[in-house]
């Protein structure tokens, strides 16, 4: 998709002073009869649609005063012309680009809207993305840090990215890329993660002597996978990948974790499914974009912040306090070390000062940064905080995962 930019008016500069002084004379004139109109004429050439004077309607150049300038003798000369000040060509404003509105950029179940997701087509992230917006155009991409770069650009105008996964925990990457980038979380979906194990056709669970995945879809099949006699494990960027290479390089021995879908997509067999160790298995995706949206307090929401404190005893439980004295419930906490700082000094009494890693702290807040007891936590917090950022306010996703 190609960059875009906020649509720029054409610059219509102003008459000069003695045009006008010459054109309202002029009409002082000639007072008793009726100011020719112009006639306008149509230019197409080069395809532009601009309208210009006609010149063949073009009435007479005023003259200085309204009247020819006197000689000494008192007899009027010859009118002098005046040059008229040339008039800008413009353009017909029902052929003047609009300004983008929210419609244009998210029709109904989000049918305009371009949407990057991590890893190849038949990926978990790809599902939770159609789920997110329904009817969009997914747009695939290599890496985490690719799909935040082509919002950024202009690229794509949302991504859907893993936060969290019931099994697995966080996705810490993606935490930090939140801090990278200048995006803002607008949204949230569950999805239910359902793994099943894929090979070529003809190829039996016995055949098998390894299988590859995404480390996390490893983890979560691990003991499923050491039942079915796989000792072998090859972690790989994405589950649909997985599937792609085994299907490209016709592998006998390997399998690959992955979806359905991918096994659809990509012509294997499913062998087993859902084969991860535990039943339940839900990710938390995050839907990312290049502006926030206004928080509101009649339905659900949830606020999402980051925040660094000083060294010293009791500092994280004052930083929960402010919330907590607010009737404030928090959802989720994760650490990250500070990279930005990496070390501080926790004392420095003894010739070789103590150093710990310095670290970030990620809070989920189940709250509307609209509700006033929330605006109050986090000026309270930013008193004693060294840092503190919002990532977003954005709605509760309560959809069956």
């Amino acid at each position: 998709m190609a960059s875009m930019s906020s649509p720029r008016l054409p610059f219509l500069p102003a008459r000069t002073h003695s045009a006008a002084v010459a054109v309202t004379a002029a009409a002082t004139s000639s007072s008793s009869s009726p100011s020719p109109r112009r006639a306008l004429k149509c230019s197409c050439a080069s395809g532009a649609n601009s309208v210009h004077p006609s010149s063949a309607s073009r009435p007479p150049a005023p003259v200085v005063g309204g009247v020819g300038s006197a000689d000494l003798n008192g007899l009027r000369a010859p009118p002098i012309p005046v040059a008229e000040s040339p008039l800008p060509a413009y353009r017909d404003p029902h052929g003047l680009p609009r300004p983008l509105t929210s419609a244009d950029l998210m029709g109904t179940n989000g049918e305009t809207l371009k949407v990057a997701y991590q890893g190849f087509p038949g990926a978990y992230s790809e599902a939770a993305a159609k789920k997110a917006y329904p009817n969009c155009q997914t747009v695939p991409c290599e890496h985490f840090d690719t799909a935040f770069q082509a919002v950024e650009n202009w690229i794509v105008d949302r991504a859907v990215l893993p936060l969290e996964n019931s099994l697995g925990g966080s996705i810490h990457r993606n935490y930090d890329l939140l801090l990278r980038h200048k995006l803002h979380i607008v949204g949230e979906v569950r999805l239910a993660v359902r793994h099943c194990l894929l090979a070529n056709r003809g190829v039996k669970i016995e055949n098998l002597r390894s299988v590859m995945s995404h480390p996390q879809a490893l983890t979560q099949c691990e003991h499923t996978l050491t039942e079915l006699g796989i000792e072998h494990r090859q972690a790989v960027d994405d589950t649909a990948g997985a599937a792609k290479f085994v299907a490209e390089e016709m592998l006998q021995d390997t399998g690959a974790v992955a979806s359905s879908l991918a096994a659809e997509l990509y012509g294997l067999d499913i062998l087993a499914e859902n084969i991860q160790d535990e039943k339940v298995n839900v990710t938390r995706f995050m839907m990312l974009a290049r502006e926030p949206i206004i928080p509101l307090v009649d339905k659900p929401f949830k606020t999402s912040i980051v925040f660094s404190l000083e060294e010293g005893p009791g500092q994280l439980f004052k930083a929960l306090a402010v919330f907590a004295l607010r009737e404030i419930n928090l959802t989720k906490i994760e650490s990250r070390p500070h990279k930005k700082r990496p070390f501080r000094v926790a004392d420095d009494t003894f010739s070789t000062p103590i150093k710990y890693f310095d670290y970030l702290f990620y809070v989920d807040l189940d709250a509307s940064m609209a509700d006033p007891r929330t605006q109050n936590a986090i000026r309270n917090l930013e008193e004693f905080a060294t840092f503190v950022s919002i990532l977003g306010s954005y709605p509760t996703d309560l959809s069956e995962a």
